[in-house]
């Protein structure tokens, strides 16, 4: 048996904490469907991203730094802390200021990079990757098959491949797209542990607030 229980750590995602900045192979771009994440947690919240008009469609999660198998995470860095002024300049495309600090502190201390470059990194991210047209504007509700999200990114943005992308869901609803790209910012196959396509056939995108 205890051959079974070698198996399984080997098959487990390498995960870590407290790793040395800047140790890791390529980053993930995570983008959140912001009504989805609006109905499930920012309303209870008071999330101001979910006041009518904001009219976010899918905002910056994070940018993750990522192992080929695994991830890093609350590692040890030299670089000091974001200022306020840094995680609130950041809210027009994360939807908050907590957001941003949350994600310097478990994944941007990771990166190896001062939190002002950090930023202006996951900026320059969110920013090559366009947001398909029809998906930015959406007016109502829709259910439909997750793989239609990715297909959808895929057709606007040149070079990326279904490999590159997974599309994830939470609680019946579409959650994020998450793409993968090099440290240089170009698109990248994902590791095989980031592959999480969710395969509903009917998942729930809510319109655009």
């Amino acid at each position: 048996m205890r051959w079974l229980a070698a198996l399984a750590l080997l098959a487990a995602p390498a995960l870590a904490e407290g790793e040395p900045a800047g140790a890791f192979d390529y980053y993930i771009l995570s983008l959140s469907w912001s009504p989805g994440y609006c109905a499930l947690e920012g309303d209870a919240r008071g999330d101001k991203q979910c006041d009518p008009g904001q009219a976010f469609s899918f905002t910056l999660h994070g940018l993750w730094p990522q192992f080929e198998s695994g991830w890093p995470s609350y590692c040890r860095t030299a670089e000091r802390d974001p200022s306020r002024r840094e995680t609130r300049a950041m809210a027009d495309i994360m939807g908050s200021a907590g957001l941003a600090w949350y994600q310097w502190k478990k994944h941007g201390r990771c990166s190896g990079l001062a939190p002002d470059a950090y930023f202006d990194t996951a900026r320059r991210a969110y920013g090559q990757v366009r947001i398909p047209e029809l998906l930015a504007r959406l007016d109502r509700d829709l259910r439909l098959p997750a793989e239609v999200v990715e297909e959808a990114f895929i057709e606007a943005n040149p070079g990326l491949a279904p490999p590159m992308i997974t599309i994830t869901c939470k609680a019946g609803r579409i959650q994020e797209a998450r793409i993968c790209l090099t440290r240089d910012l170009g698109f990248r196959p994902c590791g095989a542990d980031a592959a999480r396509d969710c395969r509903m056939p009917g998942a729930l995108l809510e319109a655009v607030r």
